[in-house]
């Protein structure tokens, strides 16, 4: 099972540059497809005089929701080396965005793939990386006099508060690493047979 992942903890820049052609790289931690779209429109209306705005991004702790985009430069000359460092880097929840300047003089599409292969390597290499974990919710709810029961399981397996209401039926939602969250579960269902 996974329940671990690397993303970005703090985008980074990059920059290269090959025969007068610039290209600007910048990182960033995504989480949707909507905070993809608002980002790239920033970027499109920032760099209006750019010839070309290429990214990809992917998404999800599985790794299954990605997308990679040329933006009018020849076929998988830019989108797919962008996506490449994404994933010998094994991110995810990222997005990486690359404006390039055209300096006058054709790259062809070998140099193309290495411009933004390195562009996109170069704001990876300026961000912070860090790995979280796949956390799954859990709610239970259970009689006051349960309380001490509950917190000693809590205090014993350190899942994360959410929230909780404390009446004559308290809940309590708590956070915890998908591969503990079924022990977490049988644990407190147990209490309730008790």
């Amino acid at each position: 099972m996974i329940d671990e992942y690397r993303t970005l903890k703090t985008g980074g820049e990059g920059y290269y540059t090959d025969k007068r052609s610039k290209f600007l790289a910048f990182a960033h931690h995504v989480s949707t497809v909507e905070e993809i779209k608002d980002i790239l429109a920033r970027y499109r209306k920032k760099y209006f005089d750019a010839r070309h705005v290429c990214y990809a991004y992917m998404l999800g702790p599985e790794r299954t929701e990605f997308r990679a985009n040329d933006d009018g430069e020849p076929s998988s000359t830019a989108g797919k080396p962008i996506l490449g460092q994404i994933n010998s880097n094994e991110l995810t929840d990222i997005l990486i965005v690359v404006v390039r300047y055209y300096g006058g003089v054709n790259l062809g599409t070998s140099g193309l793939i290495v411009a933004y292969r390195e562009a996109a390597a170069d704001a990876i290499a300026h961000s912070e990386i860090e790995t979280r974990q796949v956390e799954e919710i859990i709610t239970y709810n259970f009689p006051y006099p349960m309380m001490n029961d509950v917190m000693r399981i809590v205090k014993d397996m350190q899942p994360r508060i959410v929230s909780q209401t404390y009446d004559n039926t308290c809940e309590i939602r708590l956070s915890i690493r998908k591969s503990e969250a079924e022990q977490l579960r049988n644990r407190l269902q147990k209490l309730s047979f008790e």
